[in-house]
């Protein structure tokens, strides 16, 4: 058989088999997969194809191949918006109606190699303070990747994993490994977390095991994206049904939209999208009566450090076209920036940026992207709103275009230290390693100019001493934890 049928077929089985519809449109990073599993085997495609289609030999090689196209990649504390969600609001409001029980189950679906149930770990200890040996903690951390649950029981991670905490951070949390790059999660966190594998669709099959119930927190994020938008909304129902009355479900960003389920109500809270299980008779419940509609959304707290998932993100509508350049140059074109180029005249509040943003957090893209235009469209000097449109371009996998919205802003500010750092995350994601390294380094420079303490303009709460942290990380360095 030649290698191209061996791949149609093998690409058929795999969707058919795991429901995976998110590699219909994305052939080159499915063969990828594929013959890294075939190669590892000393195999062709044909070959594989024929080891997968063997009775006694499929069914082990299906385990390796599913936890092969489904490994996502992680790190400790990622979208810090919607942690700053949890620590500030969710949180809290467990340990408030839980502190008689003193009990409380969480359950971190897709957890990878274990960052976010660590992070959940490490924001409870710091809210529970000396009140946490009282509490009994039950963090669930599920993956089909056995080699990620490996790593995940191991607790130790590299720098890239950690590339959002600052070295105090690190050293109060981890134990730092000998080499000085390599550490270890303090067994502190580790005592109530233990990972379990788990096809989420077990869910669907009556499959599941029992006690995956009355959970008060329920994390499922850049998950739900590899299914069809109708399987999605039955697994999230299915996640909703294992929540505690007054429990919390937490998506991805690009997945903030998946489910219209009447047992959950929407939430927005530090600029981002939950849900929360409805209250039965019982009084209003403060926190989820803010609905996401325009009147409840609120500033968005924190920046998005890096452009939301393109999987699963729903494509702009025909006719939503943002506005051109202004006054018709093309992306490249030199000419003298607009005077004065000054943060305080060319960012002064930055309202319409952070109305594009909220809406955007929660998954709205195609009203986030028609926002944006009409905004542009209004005022196409504002530099913040062409960094905006530059994070939407690249949401949607359009990198040349994200990268004329980026240049565009910093053309209106040369000044724009979250312009430079987007930019520069966008280059790094393509290689472009010269390129990239310049652009962190004109961010951190900027930042590390700005008052420490006071938020970045276009950063959210993201201080000037944290974006020079963030641009001063070398992103180019290292790659994914997983074996």
């Amino acid at each position: 058989m030649p290698a191209e049928d061996a791949f149609g077929r093998l690409k058929a089985l795999v969707i058919e088999r795991t429901l995976h519809h998110y590699y219909e449109d994305k052939d080159a990073l499915l063969l990828d997969r594929l013959r890294r599993r075939a190669t590892a085997l000393a195999l062709d495609l044909p070959e594989y194809l024929l080891l997968l289609e063997d009775p006694a030999s499929g069914p082990k090689e299906w385990r390796r191949l599913e936890a092969e196209i489904t490994v996502g990649e992680t790190f400790f504390f990622r979208f810090a918006e919607q942690f700053a969600a949890l620590e500030q609001h969710v949180l809290p409001a467990l340990i408030a109606a839980r502190a008689a029980q003193k009990r409380l189950r969480i359950w971190s679906a897709g957890c990878s190699t274990g960052a976010e149930p660590y992070s959940i770990a490490i924001l409870l200890d710091r809210l529970l303070g000396a009140d946490r040996p009282d509490w009994t903690i039950n963090i669930l951390g599920s993956d089909i990747n056995e080699d990620a649950l490996s790593a995940a029981r191991r607790g130790e991670y590299g720098d890239w994993s950690l590339r959002s905490l600052g070295e105090a951070e690190r050293r109060q949390d981890f134990l730092p490994g000998a080499d000085g790059r390599r550490w270890t999660i303090k067994p502190r966190f580790r005592g109530g977390v233990r990972f379990e594998r788990l096809n989420l669709l077990s869910l669907l099959e009556g499959a599941a095991p029992l006690q995956l119930s009355d959970y008060d927190l329920i994390l499922c994020r850049n998950v739900l994206i590899y299914f069809r938008p109708d399987m999605s909304g039955r697994l999230v129902d299915a996640l909703a049904a294992r929540l505690q009355p007054d429990g919390w479900l937490l998506l991805g960003h690009a997945e903030a939209g998946l489910t219209t389920s009447s047992a959950l109500r929407p939430v927005t809270l530090a600029g981002t999208l939950l849900y929360r299980r409805a209250l039965q008779n019982a009084a209003p419940d403060p926190l989820a009566s803010r609905g996401p509609g325009p009147a409840a959304v609120e500033p968005a707290g924190t920046a998005v450090l890096r452009a939301p998932a393109s999987a699963g993100a729903r494509r702009p509508s025909p006719g939503a076209v943002l506005p051109p350049v202004p006054s018709g140059r093309t992306a490249g074109a030199r000419a003298a920036p607009p005077s004065p180029a000054s943060l305080s005249v060319i960012l002064p509040a930055l309202e319409a940026a952070d109305a594009v943003r909220a809406v955007a957090d929660q998954g709205r893209l195609d009203e986030a992207w028609t926002l944006c235009g009409n905004a542009l469209a209004a005022a196409p000097l504002d530099a913040a709103l062409h960094m905006e449109a530059g994070l939407l371009h690249a949401a949607m996998d359009r990198a040349a275009e994200a990268e004329a919205a980026f240049r565009r802003a910093l053309y209106l500010c040369n000044r724009f230290a979250m312009a430079h750092y987007h930019l520069g995350l966008l280059l790094a994601d393509q290689n472009r390693v010269g390129a990239a390294r310049r652009a962190f380094a004109e961010a951190g420079r900027l930042a590390r100019a700005l008052p420490p303490d006071e938020p970045v303009p276009g950063g959210g709460r993201i201080t000037g001493e944290k974006l020079a942290a963030l641009a001063g990380f070398d992103w180019l360095s290292g790659r994914e934890d997983v074996p």
